[in-house]
């Protein structure tokens, strides 16, 4: 039996720069924001100047988060996740760029990974920049607005829920430690990738000599730039996604596939 063409693009590359997107993690339950033509499908995520700016933007945020928290937090790696972890315990694997914030990469045992979004599992104060597992935070959530949860709603995206209704009453801590404004250890909407981060990964880009897109649109030009540092430096580019990306003219090859069903062959 001949070889899939995604098998095939693997099997010829030795280092394979890996940038995953939200389309790996939808068979864990956790959704994506776009549809396959690459447009919204539903409201927009907060931006960090309205989480900044307004505390009723941050009651809204973290009672939504709480709800959603309880399933995103219990969510496991699928056959994606597994299949890429394969692909590095082979020694094929030059680095692991996750736009995900769902730790999902590493549970299924991925060690060279750069969250380049953040991770959802912290909450960093802005204040001190003391940090906090998230499940201890959901504790002191639930301790101070025990109402909320008898709350249910649809799961969204990034451990959010579509949750709508008047939010004044939702109590949110502050920093124990300072008394400051307390937030994911995400990137959010109009925030800025730490330059570090970028540096790292770009590094590992150099040693690359392929890239393998994994369930990304590559709609948020954070994730796109490096496909697009990938093509100037001439490496080979194979997606898979199901639907439009924004890379689609710059790519070797693209398989129109769920992740899971694409990397099945690794595993």
């Amino acid at each position: 039996m001949a070889n899939h063409p995604l098998q095939d693009f693997v099997d010829r590359h030795e280092r394979l720069f890996v940038l995953t997107g939200a389309g790996c993690s939808t068979n864990s339950g956790i959704p994506d924001y776009r549809d396959s033509d690459g447009n919204w499908k539903r409201t927009r995520p907060v931006t960090i100047q309205a989480f900044l700016g307004e505390a009723a933007t941050r009651q809204r945020y973290w009672a939504r988060s709480m709800v959603g928290w309880r399933r995103f937090g219990r969510a496991a790696p699928n056959g994606a996740h597994h299949a890429l972890a394969k692909l590095e315990a082979q020694g094929r694997c030059e680095l692991l760029l996750t736009q995900n914030v769902d730790r999902l990469h590493q549970a299924a045992g991925n060690q060279r990974v750069i969250d380049l979004h953040g991770r959802l599992d912290v909450v960093r104060c802005l204040g001190c920049a003391a940090t906090t597992p998230r499940h201890a935070f959901q504790d002191e959530l639930a301790r101070l607005n025990p109402d909320w949860l008898a709350l249910d709603a649809a799961d969204a995206p990034d451990g959010d829920a579509d949750l709508d209704r008047d939010f004044s009453s939702f109590v949110v801590p502050a920093c124990a430690v300072c008394g400051g404004v307390l937030k994911p250890d995400v990137v959010f909407f109009g925030e800025n990738v730490p330059r570090d981060v970028v540096a790292s990964a770009l590094d590992h880009l150099a040693q690359a000599d392929a890239m393998l897109i994994v369930g990304s649109s590559l709609m948020v030009y954070s994730g796109f730039r490096f496909v697009r540092m990938a093509e100037q430096r001439g490496l080979p580019i194979a997606a898979v996604n199901l639907g439009r990306t924004r890379a689609d003219e710059l790519l070797t090859l693209k398989v129109e596939d769920q992740c899971e069903a694409a990397l099945s062959f690794l595993l």
